[in-house]
């Protein structure tokens, strides 16, 4: 079901006391507590909501107590609704319980320029209870170079105000409301946590003092952004406790021995490495013979290995191991103890590291920062951009602070360094606000639910490299009156000049992609006349999608993405020149994306989800010798990586190893864990209801053909195919619904009864391998058939799922009976289920190594030949036009029985081997593929994505000013560095890279392309186009071609189709030089 039209289109109306009075229908509360704490706001106070009248929140909150919903397995009965269809990526990284506290939290956001803009749309898409924004100021056109929510129009309003419509379309769940006066220490006490973007430190020690003594503490947030320089400073009270500090699922390992030994030796075996570190906690479970171990008990591991360790325990005089067992971590709490910002200032023990080439850096700017607060309170302004008076002041404040900083004084202090800091003080640029509202915004994730490691306590960042090469002409930095003047006063208005006028093509429009547009409408790129934005993805919006695709509304759902996104783009800088295309950039796309396109573009920016995908782009830009910024998340984590041409490697220079797939046999008859079953789930899920069912519409569409098909085919796979279509139109045809729960009863009795039965049979328990070797060792686990009953609601619940889609597929309408339990189990008791006697010589594949190819026989093609003459003897007794309805996977509809069947059938599965079950939203994360997703980790990779786009324009950086980076927000971790230079072939006085591609000119002939290579010292003994070959020195009659054009050989003997917007075409050529070596040359294009 779609959620409720979000808010669209409320006004807001100034009366009285400076309190707005909001449409009515602007936004309807979805949250489980009443909105009190809102209500009690001061008279300043302001709402997206109409919250005159206790009576509608009070009525909202106990209709919400009372919701229940079916699909809720989990909690303590006094559970909060979590939409899981919205929520389902955020789910995935932080579980229902801290989406529960989440749900509960009242946060306060002070200052809104950029940064708490940003930090206020992470935390609404987060969905927690409610967020007050304050600010006491007003729009001016310089805060338009950072805040995606003001327009022109709101210059002179109320910055909070400003804010509160476009925040609260982005989450109608999260109530937003306002503060507008004095803020006063005693107002704190609502909230579970506070954030301060511009606030004195004075102020800030008076508020964090009250913060930290509160009972309970209140998590107090101070963080800045200052032109390239960042800070965060966190004070989660005294005593602060961390439930999980990683986010990680506990490591597990199957036991293969356990020594009589004091310490104990455990040894699992080598499926999987077992990531456990020295000092980890374990418990033991399952463990037959030496079952001490079983009791529950938390052990300490020590010298920690890949496939073994010890735990701290004598167990000489213990049982002797026999076989199995499970090792599972134990995540341990995490206290901490946080100091007051007072004290922190003065001790501010160890900084989080984020550039190891900076690591003098940060005690630095500690002072800065201090400094620049003297500065503003002395002078009542921020230092002027470009002023070097200005600048001394700031420099001689920071050497006085430096100068009492007792054990904490620093040696040597960069001038240069604090005079950038100084001219960029007063600016709020947007790259830094979306990478600091990204750490901010999960910060106060941490603070209001437990969940990761807070940062502690300090961290600061700079970008300085960002800044253009050349010195800046202090009259650059002037402001011109125009949105960007915070922008150029960083940067300067040539740099300007050149964001404004940038060819720039965004490949995707999701979650990245929709910050990177927001980013870069902000800043300007592709604004001015000269410049372009072209955004391509071929996806359409679900509703997933609008926890973290911030450019989206539910009443966008089934749109366009690029189209929707280009066009909130807009709205966000009215001047952005962006064009929203549909296709998939790809091979079959290089009509659109054509040579054109290509060498036109400034940069490209990646926003993919797929390792195949981005490959390809790499490829492009390689080959067009283009800028490529690309980065990906992954829960909390997160990475970007610079492709600049001649300067760094590309993207495809380095691999991910293939991720690990479970063996044939593993999954079909002895998985050890729940990922197995699910994946033997999805696949028997596709192969009933979405293969057979397309399988038989094939074979009625075109009988002849198809059985023609089979016939000439005439293998075991053809042979499976009939089988499967015989079986579903004759044995297996369903032509009402009590023949669905037949169907469905009968199946449940084969899978995890009748094929056990036979497993264990042909393998009995106590069977031996033929080196004498019990069968069932780890990690094998022994089967167990199940015993079906209507009364265990999880059997009963996998019957209807499969039957209600085994209808589905054959049109067959569902009984009103079915909502009755009782109903359902009347008609499963009325199903015969035969008795099933295990057979001998069934053959069970136990090879490792053996694929799902079926090997054929000589005995083939007889049985296709009947086959096909029993299927059009079935065909005949059809209605006319019968035709099935294959059903597609969807995992993201939770009405559609598509999860509840496959979450049954693994479940049942795990059931039959002892493996832990688990509920149908974690089911979905492994069978549906679900890749973890937070709207901050995406909104710190763009942010420094971006800062990097400043260098790419400028044009003029060096290797050394580049950084790639990763980040994982949970623990946290920041790790950026120089970029890795490409490798270097060399030959004679030559020397190339992967970027260089070698043109040839003039339309040559095959001899003359010959020659060209020799006078470089190369003698070429091949060339290929594509996988055709076009010359070979070994074969004596590729010498006739020597007088003929390359184009011409392309076309006859490669049979290219060159289309007419192709100017040239490329080809491979292999090489060696006089001594006969090998040379790896570059790709030659020949342009005719």
């Amino acid at each position: 079901m779609l959620p409720r039209k979000r808010a669209g289109g409320g006004e807001v109306a100034v009366e009285g006391e400076g309190r707005p009075i909001y449409n009515e229908s602007l936004i309807k509360k979805h949250c489980i507590e009443t909105t009190a704490a809102a209500t009690g706001s001061p008279a300043t106070a302001t709402t997206a909501a109409n919250v005159n009248t206790n009576s509608s929140n009070s009525g909202n909150a106990s209709s919400h107590s009372n919701t229940s919903s079916s699909i809720m397995t989990l909690g303590n009965g006094n559970q909060q609704d979590i939409d899981e269809d919205l929520h389902s990526r955020q789910l995935a990284v932080y579980g229902r319980e801290t989406m529960r506290r989440l749900f509960a939290s009242n946060v306060l956001i002070s200052g809104m320029n950029g940064l708490g803009a940003e930090i206020a749309k992470n935390l609404a898409l987060a969905g927690v209870k409610s967020v007050t924004l304050h600010d006491e100021g007003v729009v001016e056109l310089w805060d338009l170079s950072s805040n995606f929510v003001f327009a022109e129009q709101d210059v002179g309003k109320n910055r909070a105000l400003a804010c509160i419509q476009k925040l609260q379309e982005l989450n109608n769940s999260v109530l937003i409301s306002t503060l507008t006066g004095p803020l006063k220490k005693e107002q704190l006490s609502d909230f579970q946590a506070v954030v301060f973007t511009d606030l004195s430190v004075d102020k800030a020690t008076e508020f964090d003092d009250y913060c930290h003594t509160h009972q309970p503490p209140i998590a107090f947030i101070k963080s800045e952004v200052r032109g390239l320089f960042g800070s965060v400073f966190c004070d989660f009270g005294p005593e602060f406790t961390v439930f999980d500090v990683d986010g990680e699922d506990p490591h597990t390992g199957i036991i293969a021995s356990i020594s009589n030994d004091n310490p104990a030796l455990i040894a699992c075996v080598d499926d999987e490495r077992v990531e456990l570190q020295d000092g980890d906690l374990v418990v033991f479970s399952e463990v037959d013979g030496m079952s001490e171990l079983n009791d529950g008990k938390p052990r300490k591991v020590k010298n920690a290995r890949p496939y073994s360790f010890n735990i701290e325990e004598d167990t000489t005089n213990y049982s002797t191991y026999i076989k199995g067992g499970i090792v599972t971590q134990v995540k341990q709490p995490k206290v901490l103890s946080f100091k007051t910002l007072r004290d922190a200032i003065k001790q501010p023990g160890d900084f989080l590291l984020s550039d190891f080439s900076k690591f003098d850096r940060p005690p630095l700017l500690h002072l800065a920062f201090l400094a620049l607060d003297k500065f503003v309170v002395e002078l009542g302004r921020y230092p002027v951009a470009g002023s070097e008076d200005d600048a001394q002041r700031f420099i001689s404040l920071v050497n006085s602070i430096n100068d009492n900083a007792g054990d904490e004084k620093l040696e040597a202090i960069d001038k240069n360094v604090l005079r950038h800091f100084a001219f960029g003080a007063r600016a709020v640029l947007n790259p830094m606000a979306a990478m600091f509202g990204g750490i901010v915004g999960q910060e106060v994730v941490k603070a209001c639910s437990g969940k990761f490691h807070p940062l502690f306590q300090f961290f600061y960042f700079d970008s300085v490299e960002s800044l253009p090469t050349e010195p800046l002409d202090p009259n650059d930095l002037k402001p011109l009156n125009s949105r960007y003047d915070a922008q150029i006063s960083v940067f300067g208005a040539k740099l300007q000049k050149k964001l404004q006028d940038a060819k720039v093509f965004i490949v995707g429009s999701g979650a990245l992609g929709c910050e990177f547009l927001k980013n870069l409408a902000l800043m300007g790129v592709s604004c001015g006349k000269q410049g372009k934005l072209t955004v391509t993805d071929d996806d359409v919006i679900e509703k997933s999608n609008l926890s973290r695709q911030f450019l989206f509304r539910d009443w966008n759902i089934g749109q366009a993405k690029s189209t929707v996104a280009a066009s909130a783009a807009s709205l966000i800088n009215p001047n952005f020149n962006i064009e929203a295309l549909q296709n998939r950039a790809s091979p079959e796309t290089e009509s659109v994306f054509d040579d054109t396109f290509w060498e036109n573009l400034t940069v490209v920016i990646n926003a993919l989800d797929n390792v195949n995908a981005r490959l390809y782009i790499d490829g492009r830009c390689l080959y067009f010798q283009k800028p490529l910024l690309e980065s990906g998340t992954l829960g909390a984590k997160c990475n970007t990586q610079m492709v600049i041409p001649h300067l760094t490697e590309n993207y495809g220079a380095s691999r991910d190893p293939p991720e690990k797939q479970a063996p044939m046999c593993t999954v079909h008859s002895f998985p050890h864990n729940i990922d197995h079953c699910l994946t033997w789930a999805r696949s028997e899920f596709e192969g009933l209801l979405e293969k057979t069912p397309a399988e038989v519409n094939a074979f009625l569409s075109a009988p002849k053909e198809y059985a023609s098909a089979m016939k000439n085919a005439g293998d075991a796979q053809a042979k499976d195919n009939l089988e499967r279509v015989l079986e579903c139109l004759e044995k297996e045809r369903c032509v009402e619904f009590q023949d669905c729960i037949t169907w469905a009863r009968l199946k449940f009795e084969d899978y995890f009864v009748n094929r056990v039965k036979q497993l264990t049979f042909t393998f009995p328990e106590d069977a031996l391998t033929s080196s004498g070797t019990p069968f069932w060792s780890a990690p094998k686990r022994f089967p167990r058939p199940l015993q079906f009953s209507t009364d265990d609601m999880s059997h009963l619940h996998f019957v209807m799922a499969a039957a209600i889609l085994r209808a589905e597929i054959f049109g067959i309408p569902l009984p009103d009976w079915l909502k009755a339990p009782a109903k359902i189990a009347d008609a499963i008791n009325r199903v015969i289920v035969p008795d099933f006697e295990p057979k001998k010589g069934v053959k069970i594949e136990t090879d490792e190594k053996a694929t799902n190819v079926p090997t054929s026989s000589i005995d083939d093609a007889k049985a296709i030949d009947e086959l096909v003459l029993k299927l059009e003897t079935c065909r005949e007794r059809l209605e006319p036009g019968f035709k099935m309805a294959p059903i597609q996977f969807e995992k993201d509809d939770d009405t559609n029985y598509h999860m509840d069947l496959i979450a049954g059938l693994a479940n049942m599965r795990a059931r039959n081997y002892g493996i832990p079950e688990v509920d149908k939203l974690k089911a979905k994360f492994i069978a549906g593929r679900i890749i973890p997703a937070i709207a901050t980790s995406t909104a710190m990779a763009t942010g420094l994505v971006c800062l990097e786009l400043y260098k790419v324009l400028d044009a003029q950086h060096k290797l050394e000013d580049y950084r790639n980076s990763f980040a994982n927000l949970a623990l946290p971790l920041f790790s950026i560095a120089e970029p890795v230079p490409p490798k270097v072939i060399k030959h004679q006085e030559m020397s190339w890279t992967v970027w260089d591609r070698w043109i040839v000119k003039n339309n040559p002939t095959l001899k003359e392309l010959l020659q060209w290579l020799q006078e470089k010292g190369l003698n070429a003994y091949s060339i290929s186009y594509g996988s055709c070959l076009l010359y070979n020195s070994m074969f004596p009659r590729h010498r006739d071609r020597m007088d003929k054009k390359m184009v011409d050989l392309a076309r006859e003997v490669a049979r290219a189709e060159l289309p007419p917007y192709r100017r040239h075409f490329d080809v491979v050529v292999a090489c060696e030089d006089d001594e006969e070596n090998d040379i790896d040359i570059p790709q030659i294009s020949i342009y005719f």
